[in-house]
């Protein structure tokens, strides 16, 4: 990093807060906070749901799962579209009659006040925690530049936040969003096409492709039906669907960027935009990461990504053997660079016999390094007692800060704080309003003038901010971030699009039942999650499941119970 990566970094993050701060001063009432007036058009509703869902997560984490894990990641998306045309048909026409701040409002009018509470207080248990995975992101960005612990970088970077949300509210937060997302997807276009001009001269594009295709990097579908595997066509096309219906159908983080919309249509042509672009968009970001991962066979890529952590424990008494293992791991990049050039040669030849051969011998090395890979992460791990020796999130980072021209490093940073800040700032304000209505409002402090209600609601924007920096602070994320940030949304997800489903197409079952049966079904995907192997997404298919037909056998038995 020099003086013109951080003039770009800061100057672009002091833009989009100012900015955003300076558009949307002002707010009366609580009207203007939380729905932004309903002036929004469609595509502007779009840019903004695209931008809440696309956290620094998005562009942190998914090149390094492309890396580790290939393509198959972007079946999980293949529900999307069919859950946006469900939306926008049902669930959208409603909350416009019924002039909801939140999706929650809703359920009290057709159950009761508890069924409506149960669904709010889920709902803030999992966006609160995904608003801590939000803004972890960012936080592993700037502790890996400064040398600084997560805890200060944490703080520094939601107080940013807190300062445009607390200000704006809804419109700040979608205003702000179309800048950050030119900037993010053109920076993560300039990163890949990046990668691709460092690679050796002789390396065409139908070289990469094929190079990738080999080492099983383009596994975009997989048609197997396996309950216990994370991502094929069957879990993406099923279990997804009834993923996003739940998140984009009773997310208020979601709710608040359409419900904002000047009409029923305008919401609805934002929602199918999101629907169309999403999957190209995630497309590109997981190719970029498959072009990084043909860029590390050319150019020797670090033992341990999170180059902090590991200078930390090159200081113990475990560096003698960190260091040993670094250079057995060099030793071996130069013959597995051996074997990649004999993939190459045999691919340019379109020589069958030894591209099989030679995929053989490279995917042996591989193996070799990720053993001692794993080695370097017991080390580290033992050397310093507590630390997260996961570097899959570190990947894509290390890459842009030890190899991408000066200028363009403080480009793309700022493409992630951009994100983080846009995708947070969504949650924070779906966080306040939900609280504000739901909870708040509805069952604390019934009767109180407007501007009482708007000063809650930035009261509870700083509350839910601060909760979010110390779950970030504290947390422990074993798994890739873009995969916990969906497993974390899982457990909940499929419990809140039963209540809701219920609700819209089940009418002659009552708010006793299917408040019994949402607590019942969450208990189950708390079981599945801790004690099977069931592959996360179907957590959401047998959560709603469970509401639905549990609440359908309640009220027929209570009833009975109650005549008897």
């Amino acid at each position: 990093m020099n003086i013109l990566d951080w003039s770009i970094l800061f100057g672009t993050i002091a833009f989009i807060v100012l900015y955003g701060t300076w558009k949307t001063r002002g707010n009366k009432n609580i009207e203007g906070y939380l729905k932004g007036d309903n002036t929004m058009k469609w595509w502007m509703m779009g840019v903004s749901i695209m931008a809440t869902q696309a956290s620094a997560v998005t562009f942190l984490s998914t090149p390094g799962q492309a890396i580790e894990d290939g393509m198959r990641f972007l079946q999980f998306y293949f529900g999307l579209p069919i859950a946006m045309v469900i939306i926008s048909v049902t669930m959208v026409p409603i909350y416009y009659r019924l002039k909801v701040f939140t999706a929650y409002e809703y359920l009290e009018s057709r159950f009761d006040l508890k069924t409506r509470t149960l669904a709010a207080i889920l709902f803030l248990i999992l966006r609160g925690l995904s608003a801590g995975i939000t803004l972890f992101a960012p936080s592993i960005v700037l502790s890996t530049i400064l040398g600084w612990p997560i805890a200060a970088t944490t703080v520094m970077i939601g107080t940013l936040v807190i300062v445009y949300v607390v200000s704006g509210g809804t419109r700040a937060v979608s205003l702000t969003q179309r800048q950050q997302m030119a900037v993010i997807m053109g920076g993560m276009i300039l990163a890949g096409i990046l990668a691709f001009t460092m690679l050796p001269e002789r390396i065409s594009f139908s070289d990469t492709i094929q190079l990738a295709g080999t080492l099983e990097k383009l596994n975009l579908v997989d048609l197997e039906f396996n309950l216990n595997e994370r991502y094929n066509i069957w879990s993406g096309l099923i279990a997804g669907t009834f993923l996003f219906l739940s998140y984009f159908g009773t997310d208020q983080s979601q709710v608040a960027r359409y419900l904002g919309g000047s009409s029923v249509t305008e919401s609805r042509l934002g929602l199918i935009f999101n629907g169309i672009l999403k999957i190209p968009m995630q497309f590109i970001i997981l190719f970029i990461g498959v072009l990084v991962f043909v860029f590390y066979l050319f150019n020797q890529p670090p033992v341990f990504h999170n180059q902090v952590l590991k200078e930390r424990a090159l200081l113990t008494a475990h560096g003698d053997s960190i260091r040993i293992l670094e250079k057995q791991y060099a030793q071996l990049y130069e013959q597995k660079r051996l074997a990649v050039d004999r993939l190459v040669t045999a691919i340019q030849r379109d020589d069958e016999q030894k591209i099989k051969e030679s995929k053989v011998e490279v995917q042996q090395f591989q193996q070799a390094e990720t053993k001692l890979r794993d080695e370097v992460k017991a080390s580290i791990g033992e050397a310093v007692p507590g630390a997260k020796t996961q570097d899959r999130d570190y990947i894509f980072l290390n890459f842009v800060l030890n190899n991408l021209p000066h200028g363009i490093i403080g480009l793309l940073l700022a493409v992630m704080f951009s994100a983080a800040m846009g995708s947070m700032a969504g949650e924070l304000n779906a966080l306040a309003s939900t609280t504000v209505v739901d909870i708040y409002k509805r069952s604390v402090t019934k009767e109180a003038s407007p501007l009482h209600y708007l000063h809650a609601s930035r009261w509870f924007t700083v509350m839910w901010a601060m909760l979010a920096m110390v779950f970030a602070m504290l947390a422990s994320f074993a798994e890739n971030l873009i995969q916990f940030v969906n497993i974390i949304g899982s457990l909940f997800y499929g419990t809140i699009l039963g209540i809701f489903l219920t609700a819209f197409y089940v009418k002659r079952v009552k708010g006793t039942a299917v408040f019994w049966a949402a607590l019942l079904a969450e208990s189950i995907v708390l079981f599945c999650y801790f004690y099977t192997d069931i592959a996360f997404l179907l957590y959401n298919l047998i959560g709603c499941g469970v509401v639905v037909s549990g609440a359908l056998l309640l009220e027929a038995i209570i009833p009975k119970r109650d005549n008897s």
